[in-house]
């Protein structure tokens, strides 16, 4: 190998070494005192939009989300979690974990989905102990609305 291409490798494994320590450095600090890493703060509400039928007459709506279930994804170091969000009539009606493959038990976080129902809202209280497995279960129940919500076009 030429000195040049020598000089090129060390470059470039210094630079990932560095960008590799500076996010688990920002990772840990942020674990350690407590800060979400990843948090989506977002609540479920519904907002007036307006549809014209084919005689050109507006219909005031007050649909935000599409009916159905739908399935969201949350992860992070600690794992993944998948939901299942079922909505009708601009409403959660059902939450289900789909999938847990988070670093704790899912017995952690096994009242969440009702508090979702409840509040009407991806934003949950953080469960001591499983801060993670919180985190990307809002983050998977957020990523369910994002699919649901109803497009203006």
């Amino acid at each position: 190998m030429k000195k040049k291409d020598k000089k090129w490798v060390l470059l470039c494994s210094t630079a990932l070494a560095a960008v590799y320590s500076a996010g688990y450095f920002t990772t840990e600090t942020q674990a350690t005192i407590g800060q979400p890493i990843h948090h989506v703060e977002n609540s479920f509400q519904t907002k007036s939009s307006t549809l014209s039928n084919s005689n050109g007459i507006s219909n005031k709506t007050n649909s935000l989300y599409k009916d159905g279930t739908f399935n969201g994804t949350g992860m992070n170091r600690r794992g993944s979690i998948d939901v299942q969000v079922t909505i009708r009539s601009d409403k959660i009606t059902d939450v289900e974990i789909s999938h847990f493959a988070m670093h704790y038990t899912e017995s952690d976080v096994v009242g969440l989905p009702d508090e979702v129902v409840q509040k009407q809202s991806a934003q949950v209280m953080n469960v001591s102990g499983a801060t993670y497995s919180t985190q990307a279960f809002e983050d998977a129940i957020q990523d369910a609305l994002n699919q649901a919500q109803n497009v203006a076009g």
